[in-house]
């Protein structure tokens, strides 16, 4: 148990080592001893469930970041990107480019993607049946989110195997406190991201792809008859593509297998019925979910846990925390793949809903039900390597043995 002193001293830009392994005790205390926690700086930490929809649902509750990262980012790529980015934006630029994404997103757009989606899906299940001993984030989770988004922008297969490794390290960015490491790390990952874009979109220019499908040239074309995006919205929304599809889904798997093997009664549900799949997804994003924190900065005061905080608050949600708070949801603690109802806010709420939810819903749904079905024995072969960063929950490596 976490001790109300220790929770009333909590800090994101300090947390003890543990937290980083397991941080739902001390979300339960400051559940319990402070859910509108003060943070250094001006800010405060929520972690109950009614308060983070409240802000979700507030107007005035601001996504746009360039005051919170001038201080923290400078007059950097990383500042530039995460400044221009559609998830960091408030209208009219979050508007305008959210519809034009949306329609290569849609349900019709995704069932189309499904069969292609479970064909990549076999064929790594079949390479790990062939080896036996498998890094399932390298071999399996992390592979599925790359293919999709690169075909969603139809990114050459041969060119991409930088992706993965641009995408963490611009979205390391986010995290609470940075290092000199991080900082450089991540400011090359964009500048090379924006080198290679700059080549694939002149040549997207010379031959468009199909715009119901490409998002890509979408993107290039803007709405039809409607504004176009300038070439430096263009190059950060493709990353901003590729981020958020790949960090999600690469930790929604990996965690979610992670939950199963160590729930083995509620493993052995799911192979028993394998229709519970999708409510099995839910849970693992709900449980243990890929993105922890969210943010948002009031435009206007408002009032939350009997506190009035004045405009120009920090406020950063913890997701986690109120995904686990005992108001919402009954015995929160534990993993129960047939929960229902789960009004999990993993992928947020209102207008900055997560806008690539659906896929990743999809590739979870066809990642579970084919693995299982496809491996009667799954177990841990070696110790997991955790990604120590607090915004992003996941693993970098795990070991794991399937046998046919």
């Amino acid at each position: 148990m976490i001790s109300a002193t220790a929770a009333l001293e909590f800090q994101l830009t300090r947390v003890p080592p543990e937290f980083l392994d397991d941080p739902y005790p001390w979300y339960a205390a400051l559940r319990a001893h402070d859910p509108v926690h003060a943070l250094d700086g001006g800010g405060v930490f929520l972690s109950r469930y009614e308060d983070a929809i409240a802000v979700y649902r507030n107007p005035q509750a601001s996504s746009d970041k360039k005051e919170e990262f001038r201080p923290k980012l400078g007059d950097s790529p990383l500042y530039e990107h995460h400044t221009t980015s559609l998830v960091f934006n408030d209208p009219p630029l979050h508007t305008r480019v959210r519809r034009i994404i949306m329609g290569a997103v849609n349900q019709r757009a995704i069932a189309r993607m499904e069969a292609d989606v479970a064909r990549l899906v076999d064929a790594l299940l079949e390479d790990m049946a062939a080896q036996g001993d498998v890094d399932f984030i390298g071999g399996f989770a992390a592979q599925i989110p790359i293919e999709v988004i690169g075909n969603l922008l139809d990114i050459p297969r041969p060119e991409r195997s930088p992706l993965r490794g641009w995408s963490v390290a611009i979205l390391t960015g986010l995290e609470p406190k940075l290092t000199p490491q991080m900082l450089e790390t991540g400011n090359r990952a964009v500048t090379e991201f924006i080198a290679y874009l700059k080549d694939l979109v002149a040549a997207r220019r010379r031959q468009p792809g199909d715009y119901d499908s490409d998002v890509l040239t979408r993107l290039i074309q803007g709405e039809k008859d409607g504004e176009k995006l300038t070439d430096t919205e263009l190059y950060h929304q493709c990353i901003f593509l590729l981020n958020a599809g790949h960090e999600t889904t690469t930790n929604l798997i990996g965690n979610g297998l992670w939950a199963l093997l160590h729930n083995p009664g509620e493993l052995a549900k799911l192979r028993a019925d394998p229709a519970l799949v999708p409510s099995a997804v839910e849970e693992m994003l709900r449980y243990d979910g890929p993105i922890q924190l969210n943010n948002r900065r009031l435009l206007a005061p408002m009032a939350l846990g009997g506190t009035t905080l004045p405009a120009g608050t920090p406020i950063t949600i913890g997701i986690g925390a109120a995904n686990r708070d005992p108001a919402q949801f009954p015995d929160p603690e534990r993993f129960d793949v047939a929960r229902k109802p789960n009004r999990h806010i993993a992928f947020g709420q209102g207008d900055h809903v997560c806008v690539g939810m659906n896929v990743a819903r999809m590739e979870g749904r066809i990642a579970f039900s084919r693995l299982l079905a496809r491996f009667p024995r799954i177990e841990l072969a070696g110790a997991p390597e955790r990604d120590r960063r607090i915004r992003f929950r996941g693993f970098r490596k795990l070991p794991i043995q399937v046998e046919r």
